[in-house]
């Protein structure tokens, strides 16, 4: 009898190669991923814009945040305002002294104050304190997944916790704007009369002599535009941390950077439509 020929095991399929990726392919989508986070940005914006008008209104959620919003920035502002206010004046006293035009010193800075200061000041401060808190309490709200709960119910995040806290953020931001104004003006009177021998009548003729309201309401705009810019980018970090607590954490960061680089670019830009639409005193 002849041997059984040896079954040989059915042969193994060979491994597919993976596909070699080519340098530049991931290239494209680093190059736009900023500027999908920026349309993303904008798309909240507007749904929060849209939101406003929507009922119903959270108007327990407005109080709390609003509430929360200035007990942790009121002292902060009022604080800060006062070394603003005095710096400005000293060295704009110093400047008009050079020049011989001292007694217009109390117009350029209470200007300075109330135009570029004190928007500023309060928007840091909201953006700092009241922004880092937003965007960590959607942040943990989001890897908890209590915001995908309140989707799955019905419930939209936006209007019901975003919403509330951005109308916080700007109505917050208008009223400590008048504070912070109002001690700066006061911080650099009191420097300019007492510690550069300047005299109080030189100082609020100068001001009313240069002064407009539209520079008031500018100022009030400007909290206005700074608040909502506030609220929107922490919300907009809450809403998309990455990494589970640790992304949280970055996300806060993150979201004050951006405000920060945000501010000052969009004060850039309103100053300069400012100037050339309204004119000046006199002129």
């Amino acid at each position: 009898m002849t041997a059984p020929l040896p079954v040989r095991p059915p042969a193994e399929p060979a491994p597919e190669k993976a596909p070699q990726e080519t340098p530049g392919r991931r290239q494209p989508s680093r190059v736009l991923a900023p500027l999908r986070q920026t349309g993303q940005l904008f798309a909240l914006a507007l749904a929060v814009s849209r939101a406003i008008f929507r009922r119903p209104f959270q108007a327990r959620e407005f109080v709390e945040q609003f509430w929360f919003v200035a007990s942790v920035t009121i002292l902060p502002a009022a604080l800060v305002s006062i070394p603003f206010g005095a710096v400005i004046a000293l060295q704009v006293g110093s400047l008009t002294e050079q020049l011989g035009a001292q007694s217009f010193t109390g117009g350029a800075s209470v200007l300075a104050v109330i135009q570029q200061a004190s928007p500023l000041i309060v928007a840091l401060l909201i953006a700092g304190a009241a922004g880092s808190a937003i965007c960590a309490d959607l942040g943990s709200r989001k890897i908890r997944e209590e915001l995908d709960a309140m989707e799955v119910m019905g419930v939209s995040p936006i209007q019901r916790l975003v919403v509330p806290r951005v109308l916080a953020t700007m109505f917050v931001a208008v009223l400590l704007n008048g504070l912070v104004s109002v001690v700066g003006t006061l911080g650099g009177y009191f420097f300019n009369v007492i510690m550069q021998g300047g005299t109080p009548g030189a100082y609020l003729a100068s001001f009313s002599a240069l002064a407009q309201l539209p520079d008031l309401y500018v100022g009030e705009l400007k909290a206005l535009i700074f608040g909502f810019i506030a609220g929107i980018v922490a919300a907009y970090r809450g809403l998309n941390p990455r990494g589970g607590p640790k992304g949280v954490g970055d996300a806060v960061n993150q979201s004050v950077v951006i405000t920060f680089m945000l501010l000052f670019a969009v004060n850039m830009v309103l100053t300069a439509i400012y100037l050339q639409i309204v004119p000046p005193k006199g002129g």
